[in-house]
Order: C-alpha cells, then structure tokens, then sequence
C-alpha cells in the first residue's frame, strides 16, 4: 500500500512539485530570517565575547547593555582590586570615535583601550603584526572589515596611517574580529591612548575586568563585588545575554523577523494545506476504491500521512540545502561574515515543516475517511 501511495503522489506531476515547493520556501524562508535574526543579537555581543582574558565584568549599577556606558573612577577600579576573591582587576575602555584616512575617507570605529601593562582585553586572533606592537607610541590594531573599508582593493599589511582627534596613528597590526551590530571597525590600542585619541575627560574608564581568584565562582565572586562597591558585577554570558535581551525589549527587530516568519509559516500551511486537499478530491475514486476491497481507514490514514511526510521531507531538505548554501557562498563577503545556520535553527524549522504537512494532511484524511466505498461505481 505503501508504494501505492507514493505512486498517487507522484502521478501528478505538477501538484506534486508544487506541494514540495511549498514546503521548500517556507523552510527556507523561516530557516533564513532566523538565522539572521539570531546572527543579528550575537552581533550585539561582539565585543563581549572577543575579550576572553577576563571572566566578570563590572560597570556602572545602571547599565543596560554594552554600548551604554557611564564612565567609572579610578577610585571605583581600587575598591574593586581590594574585593575579597579578586585576582586581578584592569580597566577597560569603549568609545566611538571618528577616523579618517588620508584621502579623506572617515568613519566612525570602535575603539577599545586595553590594560597598559598586561594589554588585558587586546585580540588573539591577529592575522598580521603583533600585540607587543601596541606599546608603540600612537598605535593601534584594526579588524580585517576595518581595513578593507579604510584601505579598499589593497592587500592586508600594516605601517598605514590615520587621523583620529588630530593624532595621527600607526596601524601597527590586523586582527580578526567578530561582526559588530553596527558594522563599524572595530580598534584595539592601550588604555592611556584610547583617552587621548577620544579627548580627555574627568572620567574615562567603561568597564573593569575582573579574574575571579582561583577556587571560587564566578557568580560568588560578582556577588562580592556588589555588595562590597555597589557597582553591577556580571559574567560575560550573563552580560551578553543582558545586551541580547535590550535589543529585543527595545527596537522592533524581533516583531521584524518574527512577521517574516510567521508568513512563511502560514502561506506554507495554507498553500500545501489547499494543494494537498485538491489532491486528494482528485483521487477520491481511487481511495474509494481501496475501502471497496476492504483497506481499513487507519490504512488510508496511514498511506496519506506518508504522502504528507514525504512531501515535508523532500520540501524541508532542499529548504534547509538552500538556505545552507546561501550562507556558504556569503561567509566570505566582510559584512555578511558571522552569519550561519545553526543546528537549533534547523531543528526548529523541521519541527515547523512538521506542523505544516500533518495540518495540511487533516482536511484530507477527514474527507477520506468520511468517503463511501460507493462512490468508485459512481458514473
């Protein structure tokens, strides 16, 4: 019966591609527009998860995310060293300031000041120069995008020169950094001229990074923190989770991608819900038929489920096939790198896809199941 079935199915042509297509665009739609979604908010967390050196982060008790920041003191820096449980504590800078190269092309950059001593917070993916390069007076590390914005149709190489608040710096190395939300370059230079090149203020430090001591927890440690300072002390997950949760609280991204989906989700349903109905009034004799020999309707019920799942099986995998080659072939252009198909965005579309076929299978197995033998002696 089985192979009876499949022979129903695929007997026409055009319903049966236009079923499978069906279930190929919205699996390619959700699965894309996910994915997107998603590559989007680790975005937000770019800069959070390129620091690796340091294990809590302290800042400002009102702080939201990362790219909201209120300068801490000296004084909060000292009082977070003398915290019980604290291996060592360094400040770190972030501001936006504005390059501009030599002809003229300017932008604004990233720019994170990093411990002078222990250079704390500088990249370790580097593809040319080296960190030790930073203690070079007026020199900095730029990200591979950063480069081919300030230096486009030129080779990776280091020695070139750019303005920033009338110093004129070196670019002293090339590192790889992770896709920022906002595209801009990201800049890695030591924490006593990231205040210089962005102009001097009473307080300058954004943040300070903290190395729990060993034998204790993150989270004991942080707990210490605030109560000993009444400052916000928080693991880099839970801050990156934190900026991920503004984002989606704030701006109308999510209902974006969450509209997008839902259509894909409903037109899927709707179209092979329609298409596979109409399949299946077409081949009303033929079911008939089969009851008149004595097929049982959970057989029935069997033999369109399998139609159903083999559409879904065949739409989902070239869904997801596209989908997946889309990102393949765009992993290499600078804006669009960091965007992939994770497995939990495939999953959850095939969970989808499922919802789709057995929806769109119900209409038809209730008309066939309330089929009389008879019809098939009907002229």
């Amino acid at each position: 019966m089985n192979f009876v079935a499949l022979k129903m199915l695929t007997g026409d042509r055009a319903k049966f591609l236009g079923l499978v297509f069906a279930i190929a665009f919205s699996s390619f739609l959700m699965a894309h527009q996910s994915s997107i979604f998603c590559g989007l908010m680790i975005r937000t967390t770019s800069q959070i998860k390129d620091i690796t050196d340091a294990d809590i982060w302290v800042m400002d008790p009102e702080t939201q995310y990362i790219d909201e920041v209120k300068a801490l003191t000296d004084n909060d820096l000292y009082r977070v060293r003398g915290v019980s449980g604290v291996e060592w504590a360094v400040k770190l800078f972030k501001g936006v300031p504005r390059a501009k190269a030599d002809d003229g092309k300017f932008r604004n950059v990233i720019l994170l000041g990093v411990d002078d001593a222990s250079l704390v917070g500088a990249p370790r993916r580097m593809l040319l120069g080296s960190l030790a390069d930073l203690r070079q007076p007026d020199s900095v590390v730029i990200d591979r995008a950063g480069f081919y914005f300030f230096f486009p149709n030129q080779p990776l190489s280091i020695g070139q020169h750019l303005e920033m608040n009338d110093h004129r710096i070196t670019i002293v190395g090339i590192c790889e950094a992770s896709a920022p939300f906002g595209t801009f370059p990201v800049m890695f230079t030591r924490y006593s001229q990231a205040v210089n090149f962005v102009g001097r203020e009473r307080n300058s430090m954004s943040f300070v990074l903290v190395k729990p001591a060993a034998g204790l927890t993150t989270e004991e440690v942080c707990l210490r923190i605030t109560q000993a300072t009444g400052l916000k002390a928080l693991e880099s997950t839970d801050f990156a989770w934190k900026t991920v949760l503004y984002y989606i609280r704030n701006t109308g991204i999510p209902v974006n991608f969450g509209i997008t989906v839902m259509i894909a989700l409903i037109v899927g349903t709707v179209v092979a819900g329609q298409t596979f109905y109409i399949f299946t009034i077409e081949n009303l004799k033929q079911f008939g038929a089969l009851k008149a020999i004595g097929v049982t309707n959970l057989r029935i019920t069997g033999m369109i489920l399998l139609q159903a799942f083999v559409v879904g099986f065949i739409g989902y995998s070239l869904g997801i096939g596209m989908c997946s080659l889309f990102f393949d072939l765009t992993r290499d252009i600078v804006h669009l790198r960091g965007f992939v198909l994770l497995w939990q965005i495939a999953g959850g579309t095939a969970v989808a896809v499922f919802f789709i076929v057995v929806l769109a299978s119900l209409m038809s197995i209730r008309r066939v199941l309330t089929l009389e033998p008879a019809v098939v002696f009907r002229g």
